[in-house]
């Protein structure tokens, strides 16, 4: 499940023109020259999606109870949502699939984990400043801690020393900091390129545009190339997820939508979400 999880996440591309992203993508994996000694084969590099620690009975207690909301289907606009669900997934596997499978080809393992970590330290910005946000002061001095740790020592991040260091990874970001705060996620939505969302979510995404640093590269080949290989290496992370989703159901577009909601529930309870709230 949590393959499929990721998924949901792998196709946005983080915002703005992501068809662009995915043709970079095919220059990025072409300019390449190192083949993986094992082909086709996912990445096994954890880091980037670690599992958030578990919360103390305190921030629990913080947190709010979840809204019938959750209980309900909530897609008023199914039809437009399975329409361009049909468009992404072929963009997925007419371009983006492809050039993933390119990538785990001629990539060794140590370089992809190293690709993966530097991403997951690129993203560790938006992590503290979300910890802060919801009160979780501690958890935002040791992803600080780690962000200095794997900045220096661990060469811009290309070396997770952090994890060593009794320092975890976290996975916070300003969705999960309105859910927090008791912000109701809205209609499911499935935005183009994007993927699965909703209105809290959506507006999340603009948060994280911001803090993310790839934002603030001044030279555009450099900024969209960046993106292109984030997107190329997530999704080649999950080549084994595909799979899994075509097998499990009938209905690709009902599965994914479930596994959406209640990954971001357990996202915003860290893994431990109260019992459901019936009215």
């Amino acid at each position: 499940m949590h393959s499929i999880n990721q998924y949901l996440n792998a196709l946005y591309g983080r915002w703005r023109a992501p068809l662009l992203i995915f043709l970079l993508a095919i220059s990025v994996t072409a300019c390449a020259t190192l083949k993986n000694e094992k082909s086709g084969e996912p990445a096994t590099n954890t880091d980037i999606a670690s599992p958030a620690a578990a919360p103390t009975a305190d921030q629990n207690a913080k947190l709010p109870e979840l809204p019938a909301e959750d209980e309900e289907e909530n897609d008023p606009f199914e039809s437009f949502n399975r329409a361009v669900y049909k468009f992404n997934d072929y963009l997925d596997r007419a371009i983006l699939k492809p050039v993933a499978k390119g990538y785990n080809f001629i990539t060794p393992t140590f370089i992809k984990t190293g690709i993966s970590n530097v991403f997951r330290n690129l993203f560790e910005p938006t992590v503290i400043i979300n910890d802060a946000l919801q009160g979780k002061f501690k958890q935002s001095a040791s992803d600080t801690g780690r962000f200095i740790v794997n900045s220096t020592v661990g060469v811009l991040g290309l070396f997770d020393v952090a994890k060593h260091l009794s320092m975890p990874a976290h996975n916070e970001d300003f969705g999960q900091t309105l859910g927090v705060w008791g912000v109701k996620e809205g209609p499911y939505l499935v935005l183009p390129f994007f993927g699965s969302s909703n209105i809290r979510d959506g507006v999340g995404l603009v948060a994280d545009w911001n803090t993310d640093p790839v934002t603030y590269i001044q030279d555009n080949t450099a900024r969209w190339g960046t993106w292109a290989l984030r997107v190329v290496d997530t999704r080649a992370q999950l080549l084994g997820a595909s799979s899994i989703l075509e097998q499990a159901t009938d209905d690709p577009y009902l599965f994914v939508r479930e596994a959406y909601r209640q990954k971001r529930r357990n996202l915003i309870y860290d893994g431990q979400p109260p019992a459901r709230k019936f009215e």
